[in-house]
């Protein structure tokens, strides 16, 4: 028998993984589901959305590996076995985030969407540059990858706030905290960066009025996960020009559904869930750290509760 990590995602290619981890413990195998044999003693599993009843067929795990920094894709799972599950906590992750949210805010920033109408019109169209400074950019959510990105975006000049359900302390960033909090908030932000985990208290946070509570003409950039935000709430928003744009990566359901009204929107930018994407080369350390924790009899690091949804 070989100690095994069994790999399961329909979006991550394994081969990348399986160098990366090979590399740090030779004497793991690295098997996706349909390559596990009867040598395999998989004590370990690497997942990102594996199928229902998936962990019931591996009854010696050890430890589960999210592909991800959110814990959302597992909570609710009743054949997850009673072992440690944790989360990448990469460096690359959140610098891949916090370029993606710097891209977004700057594109609104310099009214990019404006310039991009005018050239589709065949039409000269100035627009004055503001300084970083007169725009109020704020970051819903302050954990790891929030926390990270407001910290970028301030060093860019944006004049930067950020709201948590616990207080937070951050260098540059002016931090809010609690319900009472929330409103008060979003009525000071022009630019809203979505970055909460999805938890029972974040599901739907953002319904209609807290997105009426955002100044007129705001822009919403999401990359946490869809359903923090009602979905038909914010069509309408932006149907009705009250919000003046939307980039997003996250949807309630995910491939959005062809049809879709946030397909046909010009204020909105579409993107499939790759704001930041787990790194092999970087993050294969994390997990092989954790393994050989495991394999120590120590406790893994990251560990997520499940109940809580982070």
């Amino acid at each position: 028998m070989r100690e095994t990590l069994v790999f399961a995602s329909a979006v991550d290619p394994i081969e990348p993984w399986r160098a990366a981890l090979e590399a740090e413990l030779p004497d793991l195998a690295i098997r996706t589901p349909e390559e596990i044999g009867l040598e395999d003693d998989v004590r370990y599993a690497l997942v990102w959305k594996p199928p229902m009843g998936f962990f019931a067929r591996h009854p010696s795990l050890q430890l589960v590996t999210i592909l991800g920094a959110g814990a959302d894709a597992l909570a609710g799972r009743d054949d997850l076995p009673a072992v440690p599950v944790t989360r990448l906590s990469d460096p690359e992750m959140a610098r891949m985030m916090a370029q993606y949210v710097l891209f977004a805010v700057l594109r609104y920033a310099r009214d990019i969407p404006a310039f991009e109408a005018a050239q589709r019109a065949g039409r000269w169209h100035y627009v004055h540059p503001r300084e970083a400074r007169e725009i109020r950019v704020g970051v819903l959510g302050l954990g790891e990858l929030g926390g990270t990105a407001a910290q970028e975006l301030a060093r860019q000049g944006f004049t930067v706030s950020g709201w948590s359900r616990t207080p937070k302390d951050l260098p540059g960033i002016a931090c809010h905290a609690g319900t009472e909090a929330l409103i008060p908030f979003l009525r000071e932000t022009e630019i809203l960066v979505v970055m909460l985990p999805l938890t029972p208290q974040t599901r739907r946070l953002l319904g209609a009025a807290e997105i009426a509570a955002l100044p007129a003409g705001a822009k919403l950039v999401n990359v946490s996960r869809g359903a923090v935000i009602d979905e038909p709430a914010l069509v309408a928003a932006l149907a009705s020009g009250r919000l003046g744009g939307a980039t997003l990566d996250v949807f309630e359901t995910e491939p959005l559904p062809e049809g879709h009204a946030l397909w046909g929107m010009e204020s909105v930018l579409v993107t499939p869930h790759l704001a930041s994407v787990a790194i092999p080369a970087s993050a294969a350390r994390q997990v092989a750290e954790n393994i050989r924790r495991v394999r120590r009899g120590e406790a893994p690091e990251q560990q997520v509760d499940l109940a809580r949804g982070y």
